[in-house]
């Protein structure tokens, strides 16, 4: 038996990353997920199926709901997770720059949870994790978009557990707030860099995407059925 059997979960950016880790995890518990993200899956795993979605697109979001309800007459579990960088200094930070990442990381979170989260109140039940970062909760040099977006998905975390679950439905909302993982991006820092990084943290090392998984499967699943409007941080005791 698994934590996840006979659940659907959608789980966005997961063509790689944190997102296929999450993504596989909840497969191998039983889950059904449907990985949305704008590229091809890097992966192949039982039970999860990829679906071009860029969710900054109100209409492809739509259309992808309808899909989704079509065929499976629910979604269970919805974990926001795409998102994006764009790095600069504020003084010469530009609209561009921060548009995009507001567009991706804030309001990406927003168009799909105001579909998928009234679904799972008229449904009883369901559980939406947001996924933050270390730099929403402490802010850091040189990313003040990113840690404005990060930090918003805190707020949309606490109103949403308020919000789905004021008419008795069993709907919970929590996120998790990543510090630094070794994904893709990572490798691509000098490993001078990634030392100090591992310095400040209270455990002396980096994460790994299957720690984050472990953290959004509990948060998916029955055994946090009295945890709703949390931040889970997930970052070795880490201080920027």
């Amino acid at each position: 038996m698994g934590r996840l059997d006979n659940k659907v979960a959608v789980v966005t950016g997961g063509a790689k990353g944190l997102g296929q880790a999450i993504a596989e995890t909840f497969a191998r518990e039983g889950a059904t997920v449907i990985a949305a993200d704008m590229g091809d899956l890097s992966y192949e795993a039982k039970n999860v199926f990829g679906y071009h979605l860029n969710v900054t697109d109100v209409q492809a979001i739509q259309k992808f709901y309808d899909e989704v309800v079509a065929k499976y007459g629910k979604v269970d579990i919805l974990v926001n997770n795409a998102g994006i960088t764009k790095d600069a200094m504020t003084r010469k930070m530009t609209d561009d720059q921060w548009n995009l990442v507001i567009d991706v990381n804030l309001k990406g979170v927003f168009n799909m949870t105001r579909l998928f989260g009234p679904l799972m109140e008229t449904n009883g039940y369901g559980s939406i994790i947001n996924i933050s970062s270390v730099v929403g909760v402490f802010g850091n040099i040189g990313q003040a978009n990113y840690a404005a977006t990060k930090a918003g998905v805190l707020g949309l975390t606490m109103t949403w557990a308020k919000e789905f679950a004021r008419k008795g439905a069993n709907v919970r909302c929590n996120a998790i707030a990543p510090g630094y993982i070794m994904t893709d991006i990572l490798k691509t820092i000098p490993q001078d860099l990634l030392d100090e990084f591992a310095k400040l943290t209270m455990l002396k090392r980096l994460g790994q995407p299957n720690e984050i998984a472990n953290a959004a499967l509990f948060l998916a699943s029955d055994e946090s059925s009295y945890v709703t409007g949390h931040t889970l941080n997930v970052n070795g005791g880490m201080r920027l």
